[in-house]
């Protein structure tokens, strides 16, 4: 997907003024609530319409005003998933998943509702009213009726900010699982490093009506680790643990991980955060932590008074993060050798 944005918007004491040309499948859209992002997506679908300029989708004008054209948003194919599910609350589960498929031109209908119940796994769902449904079974029928319009584009307007962390790690994995089983690209948007990181590979970072800057995912949580609560999260996919002493044992770089919140499935994805990580100059000749790792230091970057030390074990990499002070005493460089103490709660478990 190849997506060019040049438009002016104003509206109230607000106004969008941006310009932009991204490519890729999984597009991230990050800024702070008021940036313009929901703007921006109302922009691109057709719910509104710019005050000038021009938006391209592909080889396809959605939007010039220099040519005169505006498309409609159902000759657009672009489907949204919001922040609330927005279900038709007089149809039921099927009626809402096949809305948008029965206005589908013939033509277009390459993905059917028998592939994306088996997908979503809507087929206990099907029979329900959608009043009797869950935050996260809501998200995955509105999930499913947007992708039933065979759309050319999703967007997912901050489609977790309602959900809480269990069912927003819940439904990221359909999520992702809808892209890649169908080849639909998408744009995310969210004020979440985490979920960026999860969704996204190219990122348009917003501010004040305005795209400032283009970056991917791990630079976007690099450059926001020392202004984060949580600092630079790190994301492990560990599988086949084995239970010794109460603790699930994870094969990981050269040796194992030794973890309390695991669970003896093949694979589970967990967050560990660059503030849980300590090191070391020399071997400790004790330590409560569980997890001593012998690393090599592979990268050092800054992020406002903090340092992040990019840690290689074998071929599998973690980010710590220290102050500055304390890379000057550990006399930390590009090549070092140091030891990372980790406590086996410090991994959280996400799915």
């Amino acid at each position: 997907m190849k997506l060019r944005i040049d438009v002016v918007k104003t509206q109230g004491n607000f106004t969008l003024q941006t310009t932009a040309a991204v490519e890729g499948r999984r597009i991230g859209i990050f800024g702070q609530s008021g940036c313009g992002k929901s703007t921006l997506v109302h922009l691109i679908s057709g719910l509104l319409q710019p005050d000038r300029g021009e938006i391209m989708l592909d080889d396809l004008t959605l939007f010039s005003s220099e040519k005169h054209i505006s498309l409609p948003p159902e000759q657009r194919r672009i489907a949204i998933v919001f922040q609330q599910a927005m279900l038709f609350p007089h149809l039921g589960v099927k009626a809402n998943l096949l809305y948008g498929y029965k206005r589908c031109a013939h033509a277009e209908r390459r993905i059917t509702p028998e592939a994306i119940i088996k997908v979503l796994q809507l087929e206990p769902l099907l029979n329900r009213g959608v009043n009797r449904l869950s935050g996260g079974e809501k998200q995955r029928v509105a999930l499913g009726r947007a992708v039933l319009s065979n759309p050319r584009l999703l967007l997912m307007d901050e489609p977790l900010s309602a959900l809480d962390d269990a069912l927003r790690f819940q439904i990221i994995p359909y999520l992702k699982s809808v892209s890649a089983e169908f080849g639909i690209p998408y744009l995310f948007i969210s004020h979440s490093v985490l979920e960026m990181q999860l969704m996204t590979d190219r990122i348009l970072v917003m501010q004040d009506g305005k795209i400032t800057e283009e970056t991917s995912a791990d630079q976007l949580a690099r450059k926001r680790m020392a202004g984060s609560q949580t600092g630079y999260i790190n994301l492990l996919t560990l599988r086949n643990p084995i239970l010794e002493n109460g603790l699930y044992s994870y094969p990981w770089g050269t040796g194992n991980l030794l973890i309390s919140d695991g669970q003896q499935e093949k694979s589970s994805l967990f967050e560990l955060t660059s503030r849980d990580i300590i090191l070391f100059k020399q071997h400790p000749e004790a330590i409560s932590a569980r997890n001593l790792l012998k690393c090599t230091v592979r990268e050092l970057f800054r992020s406002d008074g903090r340092v992040g030390v990019v840690l290689s074990v074998n071929n599998d990499t973690l980010i710590a993060e220290i102050v500055r002070s304390a890379a000057e005493e550990l006399d930390i460089t590009e090549g070092s050798t140091l030891f990372a103490a980790i406590k086996a709660s410090s991994f959280k478990r996400l799915n």
